[in-house]
């Protein structure tokens, strides 16, 4: 998969709540997040602060109070973008050989996405 942990990711297709937000002058900017962690198995990522959906909580030790809480749900790696480092758009993946190892790069800018 060319999606890793720690990597900042866009989401490019969904409902309009999870694509867009919209800042006090009204202009719409796609909604960016880390990737907190990744399923490889279902092909699923998780994204902070995206895909937000409200849970029942039921009273515990940790939380005697129990109740509604927000927490993030994975979301298909196909609707999801890395953001080029360089321009701060999403891109596509590819890969070079350096020094006998794989390194992922942005293919708008070119610029290395594996420190």
């Amino acid at each position: 998969m060319y999606i890793k942990t720690g990597d900042t990711v866009t989401v490019i297709t969904g409902s309009q709540d999870d694509k867009f937000v919209t800042d006090k002058k009204g202009k719409k900017t796609r909604k960016t997040g880390r990737v907190l962690k990744v399923f490889t198995n279902t092909e699923r990522v998780l994204v902070e602060g995206i895909n937000k959906v409200k849970k029942h909580q039921r009273p515990t030790q940790a939380n005697d109070k129990g109740g509604i809480i927000e927490v993030e749900a994975p979301i298909h790696v196909s609707n999801v973008a890395i953001v080029d480092p360089k321009t701060g758009t999403p891109t596509r993946v590819g890969y070079r050989i350096v020094d006998g190892k794989k390194v992922r790069y942005a293919k708008k800018s070119g610029e290395s996405l594996d420190k």
